[in-house]
């Protein structure tokens, strides 16, 4: 199978918890970049993973579900000496909230070495997020070499800003993403990440310093606003489609990939934006990253009725 779309960074099992009691949690899985693959999967992208996983039963799990949802885990490694990793979500008024069990995990040990380089040179685009460069230093070395050989090979990529400062601190965030900034052709920034790790608060101030770095085309999610969609020649509010949202975990990676899903199937910005707001919203009246993304006839039965 020809690769469209090939992510790297690390996918997790995720507990998420339940509504009606508080004490149990629903297992399913996670992983920015990974439920990025699975949306744009979903939306019909061949898409694969570049990552590692431990040789555990976590492990397996999510190489049966790359497997069940079509996302080729050939360049998915064993690691005989880690393990893969957990995180759980637990929700309150506030929000939904992330605690990690990660540290040391498979992904995190992942070498610049290790990159299938030849599957990088022939995909149509590489996807990476702040996550990915942010869970260890080897790692980040790996996803910012990753981007330099896509580039040098005519490759696009893709970066959602998607920052954790309690993976790193802020200086370091800024000077790694300024570097994969400067690799970017198209970035997916969040409102929160993006204006901490700019520095600024005016939406098309940020915009102005993401195409100062050479970003071609920017997908700006505001949330329940919809998404800013910026090229060199037009900017413009894309508003989001709106249901009665139940848990938002990993609507951000759904609308991801299903804008580039989009873009790779020949769509302009504008119209991938639309496709990929109703994408995110309709994953967000299920629980979990994984579960509740919706296939592209139930995306397109919406869009094509607008």
């Amino acid at each position: 199978m020809t690769i469209d779309i090939l992510a790297y960074g690390e996918a997790m099992v995720e507990f998420n918890q339940r509504a009606d009691d508080a004490r149990m949690y629903l297992q399913g899985f996670g992983g920015d970049t990974s439920n990025f693959c699975i949306a744009a999967a979903r939306q019909g992208a061949r898409t694969g993973y570049i990552s590692a996983l431990g040789n555990d039963h976590f492990g397996q799990q999510l190489r049966n579900l790359w497997q069940a949802e079509q996302v080729d885990a050939t360049h998915v490694l064993h690691d005989q000496q880690a393990a893969s990793g957990v995180y759980f979500v637990s929700h309150d008024k506030d929000g939904h909230h992330f605690d990690y069990l990660r540290a040391g995990s498979a992904a995190s040990r992942y070498t610049s070495a290790q990159l299938p380089l030849q599957a990088i040179a022939d995909a149509k685009l590489l996807h990476l997020s702040g996550i990915s460069l942010a869970i260890s230093a080897s790692a980040c070395d790996a996803g910012l070499a990753a981007m330099a050989h896509a580039r040098k090979h005519g490759v696009r990529t893709s970066l959602d800003t998607n920052l954790r400062l309690k993976l790193w601190p802020l200086e370091r965030a800024r000077e790694k993403m300024r570097e994969a900034f400067a690799l970017c052709d198209i970035c997916l920034p969040s409102w929160d990440d993006v204006s901490i790790l700019t520095g600024l608060d005016d939406r098309d101030a940020i915009v102005d310093a993401l195409q100062a770095y050479g970003v071609g085309l920017i997908a700006f999610k505001l949330g329940a606003e919809g998404c800013y969609v910026a090229t060199r020649e037009e900017r413009r509010l894309v508003p989001a489609y709106t249901v009665d949202a139940l848990d938002a975990t990993g609507a951000g990676d759904c609308f991801g990939g299903a804008f580039i899903a989009r873009l790779v199937a020949g769509d302009d910005p504008f119209a991938a934006a639309r496709y990929a707001n109703v994408c995110a919203a309709l994953s967000t009246t299920g629980y979990g990253a994984v579960a509740p993304i919706p296939l592209a006839a139930q995306v397109e039965k919406i869009v094509d009725s607008k």
